[in-house]
Order: C-alpha cells, then sequence, then structure tokens
C-alpha cells in the first residue's frame, strides 16, 4: 500500500547549508495542522528547530494554497474549497550547521540530520507509515548514506526510498552521508555497522570496530543470557570525528556519537586495549569506549523500557519526568563496568573512573540542594543550561543515579539474594519492555531481595543526604582511601586559565565564597601582608592558581586583587585547610570482603 505521508529530501546548497525539503499529504483535512518537533527524544531541552525552518510554501495540484503560522512550531494550510482528491504539497529549506548528534548538519564534505529537524509532522496521523527519499543530486557525488531505517528502494551508495511504520520510527533514524569508513560484524546473527567520518589516515577503524564487537557482545549476554537474539534485526554506529566535540545520542536500532579525533586508537600505537595486546587504552580512547557502551546500553534502558511519560512522545513540548537517574544514571553505572567485564580496561583502570565520578559528586554542593529525582525534573530547564551558579544548586542525575545503581547492586549482593542485573533484566520482563515507573523497580528490588527498599529509594534518590558509599565499597574488599585535593578544589573555585586566570565558578560553604569572590572575577594579582614590622607589602601578578600557591606557600591569609565590571576590588582570603578526594584500590588481601557474590569479577 502506497504511503500517503511522503517526504523528498535533497542536499540543496552545501555552502549555505541548506536542504530542500518535499512534503506531499494524500487526503489533506481542510484546514491541515503542520508541525515541527521542538525537542527530540534522548536530549531534554526544548531547541526549537523550527528556527531553521524557511521559505515553507503549500499547493495542490501545482495551485498556491494559504498558510498561516499558529504557533512558533505549527502552521495550518487551508484547502481552498473543490481542491479534489489532489495530495497537499509542502516545499521548504532547512538551515542545517549544527555539528552535534541532536539537530542536523551540512557543507560540502559531510551531511548528517535528525529528522526531526527536517520533516514536518501530521498532527493526528503519526501512526500512518512514512516514505522517506532521499535524492542524489550533483552536490552528492560519490557520497554514501548509512541510516537505520529500512530501505525500500535504495541504489548501491544508499539514496533513494526509505519506509518507516509511523512517525516516531523515522524520528528515531538519523541520516549520515558523505565518504565514509564503515565495517561490520554480527552478534548472534545480527548484523552490526559501524561509520566513521571525519577521521584521519592514522585512525585504527580495525581496532575500533574489534573493540566495539566486544562490547555489542557483552551487552547483549548481559540482557539475553538465554543465548535469544536482541530485540532488533540490525544495528547502526554513526560516529563523526572532529576537532573538539563529544557526545551521543541513543536511537532505537543506532546511535550517533561524536569524539575527539585524537580519541581515535592510531595504527601501531600504544592505544590498543587489554582485549587486543594488553596494553592500556589512553584516557581518550577509554572514554569513547565507554560512550559506546552507553549509547548501545540505552538500546534495551530508554528506548524499550522506558519511563511511563514516554509512553507516547509529545514533540510539541516538555515531556516530565522523574526517573532519569534511573535511565541515564543507571546506563551511566554499566557503561564502565561492561568496559570492565568486556575485558577493554582493567580493575584499577575501573576503579580510577569510578573514583572520578564519586568526587565529582563529594565536590557538588548541589547534591545537598537537589535530590536527583528533581534533578530528572527539572532537566528541562537547568541539566543543559548550565550557568555560574549551577554547581551549588543542581546535581547531575547521570553522576548520581549512577552511584545510586552502584549502591543498590552493592546492597543487594552483600545480602546475598540478587544483584542489580538480574534487577534490570526483571524489569524488562516485568514492563514488557516497554513504560515502567518507580512502583516497579520497587517490586522488583522485593521480590529478588527479599524486602523492601522504599526507604532506600526514599533517601538516596528523593533526598538529598550522604550516599554510603565508603561503608558498602568497603564491605566489597576496597580500599577508600583520600588525597589532597587540588589547590582550585581546596579553594572551591573552578577557573579558566587561559589568557589570565578568570572564575568560572564559586562553591558553596568555601574560602572563596567567605572572601568574597565572584564567578566572572579576573584574578590578577595576589597582596601579601609583611611578614616583619615596617616591611612593604609585596604585590605578585597571578595568572595560574599554581602561581597563587606559590606567593602563598607559608600563609595562612592573603589578599587577592580581581578586576570585576571593570572596578579593582581587594578581597581578603584566608587560605584553607587541606581538603581530600577519594581513591580506591583493592588491598592485596581483604578479609571482610563479601564471599557470596564476586561483584568486579564476573
Amino acid at each position: 500500500m502506497k504511503a500517503q505521508i511522503r517526504y523528498r529530501v535533497s542536499v540543496l546548497d552545501p555552502n549555505q547549508h541548506l536542504y530542500g525539503i518535499t512534503l506531499e499529504i494524500d487526503q489533506p483535512a481542510a484546514r491541515q495542522r503542520l508541525s515541527l518537533p521542538v525537542w527530540i527524544p534522548g536530549s531534554y531541552l526544548v531547541r526549537e528547530f523550527a528556527q531553521h525552518l524557511q521559505r515553507l510554501q503549500a499547493s495542490i495540484a501545482g495551485q498556491p494554497v494559504a498558510l498561516e503560522q499558529l504557533d512558533k512550531n505549527s502552521w495550518e494550510a487551508r484547502l481552498p474549497a473543490g481542491s479534489g482528491k489532489a495530495p497537499l504539497e509542502l516545499r521548504y529549506e532547512v538551515y542545517a550547521f549544527d555539528a552535534s548528534v541532536r539537530t542536523a548538519f551540512l557543507d560540502a564534505q559531510r551531511g548528517f540530520f535528525n529528522p526531526t529537524s527536517l520533516c514536518l509532522r501530521v498532527p493526528g496521523r503519526e501512526r500512518e507509515p512514512h516514505t522517506f527519499e532521499l535524492l542524489d543530486n550533483a552536490h552528492t557525488t560519490g557520497w554514501q548514506v548509512a541510516t537505520g531505517l529500512a530501505p525500500a528502494k535504495v541504489n548501491p551508495r544508499g539514496f533513494g526510498r526509505y519506509l518507516a511504520r509511523d512517525y516516531d520510527e523515522l524520528a528515531d533514524c538519523p541520516f549520515e552521508l558523505g565518504r565514509f569508513w564503515c565495517g561490520q560484524f554480527e552478534v548472534r546473527g545480527v548484523p552490526h555497522r559501524l561509520v566513521v567520518s571525519g577521521a584521519g589516515d592514522f585512525a585504527d577503524h580495525e581496532q575500533l570496530l574489534r573493540d566495539t564487537q566486544r562490547i555489542c557482545e557483552t551487552e547483549i549476554a548481559f540482557w539475553h543470557p538465554d543465548d535469544s537474539a536482541p530485540p532488533f534485526t540490525s544495528y547502526l554506529f554513526l560516529l563523526h570525528a572532529s576537532q573538539d566535540g563529544y557526545g551521543g545520542l541513543e536511537h532505537r536500532n543506532s546511535t550517533a556519537l561524536v569524539c575527539q579525533r585524537s580519541d581515535l586508537p592510531r595504527r601501531g600505537s600504544a592505544q590498543e586495549t587489554p582485549a587486543t595486546s594488553r596494553r592500556q587504552a589512553s584516557d581518550g580512547y577509554t572514554t569513547l569506549l565507554g560512550l559506546i557502551s552507553h549509547e548501545y546500553f540505552h538500546t534495551w534502558n530508554v528506548k524499550r523500557l522506558r519511563p511511563r511519560e514516554f509512553k507516547r512522545y509529545d514533540y510539541d513540548r516538555e515531556n516530565y519526568t522523574e526517573l532519569l537517574w534511573f535511565f541515564e544514571g543507571f546506563t551511566s553505572y554499566y557503561d564502565d563496568l561492561l568496559l570492565l567485564r568486556a575485558g577493554l580496561i582493567d580493575e584499577p583502570a575501573y576503579l580510577q573512573l569510578l573514583g572520578k565520578t564519586i568526587n565529582q559528586l563529594l565536590q557538588t554542593p548541589g547534591r545537598q540542594v537537589q535530590s536527583v529525582a528533581q534533578a530528572s525534573f527539572d532537566a528541562w530547564v537547568k541539566y543543559y543550561r548550565i550557568n555560574e551558579n549551577s554547581p551549588n544548586a543542581t546535581v547531575s542525575y547521570y553522576g548520581k543515579g549512577a552511584l545510586v545503581a552502584l549502591c543498590l547492586d552493592l546492597t543487594l549482593r552483600a545480602e546475598g539474594h540478587s544483584d542489580l542485573d538480574a534487577v534490570m533484566r526483571a524489569l524488562i520482563q516485568r514492563c514488557d519492555a516497554g513504560p515502567m515507573r518507580e512502583s516497579d523497580l520497587l517490586a522488583v528490588l522485593k521480590q529478588l531481595g527479599k524486602r523492601r527498599y522504599d526507604a532506600e529509594l526514599q533517601d538516596w534518590v528523593h533526598g538529598t543526604g550522604e550516599l554510603p558509599l565508603a561503608e558498602l565499597l568497603q564491605r566489597h574488599g576496597l580500599q577508600w582511601l583520600q588525597e589532597p585535593e587540588p589547590l582550585a578544589q581546596r579553594l572551591g573555585l573552578r577557573v579558566n586559565e587561559s589568557g589570565g586566570l578568570t572564575l568560572k565558578n564559586v562553591l558553596r560553604g568555601t574560602a572563596a565564597e567567605a572572601a568574597g569572590l565572584a564567578a566572572g572575577d579576573e584574578w590578577l594579582a595576589v597582596e601579601l601582608t609583611p611578614n616583619e614590622p615596617g616591611a612593604e607589602a609585596q604585590v605578585w601578578r597571578v595568572r595560574k592558581l599554581d602561581e597563587v600557591a606559590l606567593y602563598a606557600s607559608g600563609r595562612s591569609a592573603l589578599t587577592a586583587l580581581v578586576s570585576r565590571d571593570g572596578r579593582l576590588l581587594k578581597c581578603p582570603l584566608d587560605w584553607p585547610q587541606p581538603r581530600y578526594s577519594i581513591k580506591l584500590q583493592r588491598p592485596a588481601a581483604a578479609p571482610n570482603a563479601v564471599p557470596e557474590r564476586r561483584w568486579l569479577q564476573e
């Protein structure tokens, strides 16, 4: 049956960064409403994609049709009487120059887009089949196409018609266009493709492909220990390497990724992982593998199992949920843990990553202000809108959510009845790989853990108290060591040292706040009170925090000279006492470790 909603997309002008789109709607309403999404699922911020839509025109059988804009992202086409059965045709352009994974990009070398940025929605008809045709032209000579959308009739390079069961499926399948490297492998008979664009000749694509396969094998084994097939017939990784980008966005059978070009493994270098040469991966490459692990895990945890509020997406407004601490946080817990289980990092590297997550939480005063459930609900206005006060007022549902998962896992294992792995798999079964509530998690925890966990979730998720991390980790055989914190953290500052010393954040309850320092101040110099009577005060120019420490050596106080809004201010600063961050390590022998379930050896 011919789909009654059809899109045709072409590269209109790569130098102007313009896509051209035609939308045909069979049997349109007399007052046909049209709408472009304001957000993309997985990235919880209203991004106003309509700001890039231009030259929108409507016609039937070649005759113009009146259009009225109803609001920021919606229009109404008013069909003339007697227009017959001809389809309504919309033509428009979309400007695309955002190289992130969330929107659309186009230049003479590469194209990328999410259909949420290009495809007007037909309200009320979202569940009908949609066809999407990507046209080949002079601008795309030699280019290839990669997407998770099912092809209907395409040429060998991927240009042609694709079919989506409904608008949701279309919206969930990004496209990569251009010249790129492509590799593939199978896991349990399911083909996986890895597409890499923007990489130099130095990149070792084959190593990346092997390591990605290890991640997929490990995660499919995690979710399907019974050797059953995953819930997709194919999977696509779209990885773009850039100068300084980073990010990922999950989709039902694909993911879009951006990494720094320098983080890719290099041919003949020591960046190979233990899985291939037993040499430790670089920090940047480990970060990339963690990103791949994170987004692939989302294929089950957020694309199948998902918040009840996301049963049907509303593309016109915010979709609120308090469960991002579970869907993003628990995914963040497993991304690095599964790298360890896959043999791509060793235990010391994993403990270093875990320690970093713990320190980030402990160094965030906002953890005592905002619960992680509140952080989830407020993601639309706070998480993606970082300001100078964010560390003092907010907490990351990624980081704290991961540590809530850790606490639940270690508690379950210590009590000897189950573990978080089993809980995740039981939730998929209980919710039929679909919408879930917090009550579903509590029910599964009670079933497998043999008791109620309401108090823990109330304290750890809905409260602002400290998590019992030290106790749980020590019980599982890990030493909780303290190391002196860097100077910035001791003072309570986050700074930018490029071209001078500028304060980005002043943390709550710290020496810097007590001195009256403020975000945006440029720290110019330190004034030192003379140690001997009659001696002159010393004033030293500073451009880095290390210079402040040099001049403050042996003193209990100094005066910071800062520039704020064109004024030169003096801020008396009491030198802070040493503060400590934590480091995790396993001692040679751990006689008090829980023997029943070996957490890191599985």
